[in-house]
């Protein structure tokens, strides 16, 4: 059983080797300050310049110790102690996270703004330049990250739980489906483009294959129902050839011809029944009937059972040797669909309009529940574990700020050394 892990139950990693090098400079340097504070106050009656030695080093240490503060005070209680408004990150994470997701709302997800930022992508030519080089370098690297993500999703998931789903999600929308009028349309936009003329021409020859291989059936019946004087006469066998010969030729020119009155009639039932399919009551709720007894039969819902386990096993094949796939029929068809991406304006176009209302409508349907997800994760994400990875994400940064803070004092305080000297 796979087992999320909670911020919380990590092992709050070690901080980087460069904070730790710049809180080492940073604290190194107060040190410093503080030591030639010491040095120039013992010295200072030997020599005038020591007093602005003393001076740079005192307001060095004060400003060390200001900014070290207030640098601390970001992640924790400074030297442990309760001091009003300190830890404040640690204080404030959850209103850090309404704020965060808020911001998203405001700036991010709003669909004036997705719309204004997808404008300026193409998404086509970038998906068609991935599709015929997807084994360069940023595209090979993507590859492997995208088959590692998704070998570690498939295995990871409830096979049996997510195999029920999709299941229940497949039947049910069949379910809610009406396939009649969909079945009509089909066959209809089929006969008005002429493609039904190749399943003619094939049910054709499978009638004149089918005829030859049982010509002995249509003799043994018509032997069967002729009169004893026909069958004495061996008349009965010259009907049955000639019964043969004239289905046959009939097939022939059905075949043949696109213009055969019989070819003709199977096009008109053809039209009728996409007419009864589309409109007819009674046959509509005939094919429904059909639809239910089929979902409702064991060897149907066998077959659907298989169908998730099959899906996994092809993905689970293909994101394990994505190279594999990329080399075989469909990796070809995949590089010839980016090449069309890329020398097709019009179908780029359309891709990238797509892209664009898709991404828009996402942003306004589910903008609020994004900023809701982004809000209660920062909520579940454990204190101590999110002050640690911020720290070690801009403390390194934060440490100049001391460093910054030690030599800017410094100056400061030579600067009021000299103006109380000169009045």
């Amino acid at each position: 059983m796979n087992v999320a892990i909670r911020p919380s139950a990590r092992a709050v990693a070690p901080p980087p080797a460069a904070l730790v090098r710049m809180r080492r400079v940073a604290t190194g340097l107060l040190l410093a300050m503080a030591a030639t504070f010491l040095v120039a106050r013992l010295l200072a009656e030997r020599h005038p310049a020591w007093d602005v030695v003393r001076a740079f080093a005192e307001a060095a240490m004060v400003g060390g110790l200001a900014d070290w503060f207030a640098v601390t005070a970001l992640f924790r209680h400074p030297l442990h102690l309760p001091i009003p408004h300190t830890a404040i990150i640690p204080r404030n994470k959850d209103r850090i996270g309404d704020q965060l997701a808020q911001f998203l709302r405001e700036y991010f997800l709003t669909p004036a703004v997705v719309a204004r930022r997808m404008g300026r992508m193409d998404i086509a030519a970038a998906a068609g330049r991935w599709l015929t080089q997807p084994q360069g370098a940023a595209g090979g690297r993507l590859a492997r990250g995208t088959s590692r993500l998704a070998q570690e999703v498939l295995q990871a998931l409830d096979q049996e739980r997510l195999g029920g789903m999709v299941r229940a999600m497949l039947v049910t929308r069949v379910r809610e489906t009406e396939l009649s009028p969909m079945l009509g349309r089909a066959l209809e936009a089929a006969v008005a483009e002429d493609r039904h003329r190749p399943v003619i021409d094939h049910a054709a020859r499978w009638a004149r294959d089918a005829l030859a291989a049982n010509d002995h059936l249509v003799r043994a019946m018509v032997h069967d129902r002729a009169g004893s004087i026909l069958r004495w006469t061996g008349l009965d066998e010259t009907l049955a050839n000639k019964i043969i010969q004239g289905l046959d030729r009939l097939v022939a020119e059905m075949a043949e011809n696109h213009e055969h009155p019989l070819r003709q009639k199977v096009e008109e039932g053809l039209r009728s029944l996409a007419q009864q399919l589309q409109h007819d009551a009674a046959v509509r709720a005939r094919v429904e009937r059909v639809k239910i007894e089929l979902l409702e039969n064991p060897a149907m819902q066998d077959w659907i059972n298989g169908l998730w386990e099959q899906a996994r096993v092809a993905m689970l094949r293909a994101a394990r040797d994505p190279e594999k796939l990329m080399r075989g029929k469909l990796g070809e068809a995949l590089r010839q669909l980016g090449i069309t991406l890329q020398d097709d304006p019009r179908l780029a176009r359309t891709i990238n309009r797509f892209v664009r209302r898709a991404a828009v409508g996402a942003a306004a349907d589910y903008g609020d529940a994004i900023v809701r997800l982004v809000s209660e994760t920062v909520r579940g994400w454990d204190t101590d574990t999110v002050t640690h990875r911020l720290e070690n994400a801009v403390g390194k940064d934060l440490q100049y700020i001391r460093i910054n803070g030690t030599l800017v004092g410094g100056l400061v305080g030579v600067a009021i050394h000299i103006v109380d000297v000169a009045l």
